[in-house]
């Protein structure tokens, strides 16, 4: 089964830090922003790309989109 993707980074960083409790301090600071900023770098979506796949989230829609 596949979950559906998170469609805005808002609702992904808030899914992270509400099941993750184990976040280095570095990750949880990352998120918080994540979760106030209206527009994402490429490299601030890369990273939350990367912790939602290594704590076994939904990407974020359009993640892997050919």
């Amino acid at each position: 089964m596949t979950e559906r993707p998170f469609l805005h980074h808002r609702a992904a960083a808030l899914a992270l830090l509400s099941a993750c409790p184990d976040l280095s301090h570095k990750a949880a600071g990352f998120l918080g922003h994540v979760c106030v900023a209206a527009v994402l770098s490429d490299k601030q979506r890369d990273w939350l790309a990367t912790l939602l796949a290594k704590h076994g989230l939904p990407p974020l829609a359009g993640e892997g989109a050919p």
